[in-house]
């Protein structure tokens, strides 16, 4: 898997959102001022090469749908995100996030009993 440009990953978030749509469908998602109909097709094209869409063609019309989910994308981001900006190490991460922003103590303690519960595989809350 290879990042996405900023753009690249505008277009898979409308995709991941609607499931399966068609170029229009997805510029109607874009707002205004709405991109040129051809510069989205080629956007979605290279997606595809990419391995991030595929398509059902349908004569010349193809529906588009994404192969890869955002769970997996952000999953991919993340890890790549802390092998860059925090030495892949996920305590520098969570040291950041204590002195960068002011926790609250519910927000802090909130954070621990995850931290509890993905250490244990306890899924309850």
């Amino acid at each position: 898997m290879e990042a996405l440009t900023k753009t690249e990953e505008r277009v898979m978030q409308i995709l991941w959102d609607i499931k399966r749509g068609f170029v229009k469908d997805v510029i109607d998602r874009m707002g205004e001022p709405a991109p040129p109909y051809n510069t989205i097709s080629s956007l979605i094209r290279i997606l595809e090469k990419k391995g991030f869409v595929d398509h059902k063609a349908y004569g010349k019309t193809h529906e588009y749908f994404p192969l890869i989910s955002k769970l997996s994308y952000r999953s991919f981001t993340f890890r790549n995100f802390v092998a860059n900006y925090f030495d892949g190490a996920s305590g520098n991460v969570l040291s950041f996030m204590l002195e960068e922003r002011d926790l609250s103590a519910e927000e802090i303690e909130e954070a621990i009993k995850q931290i509890k519960q993905t250490k244990t595989g306890d899924d309850t809350k």
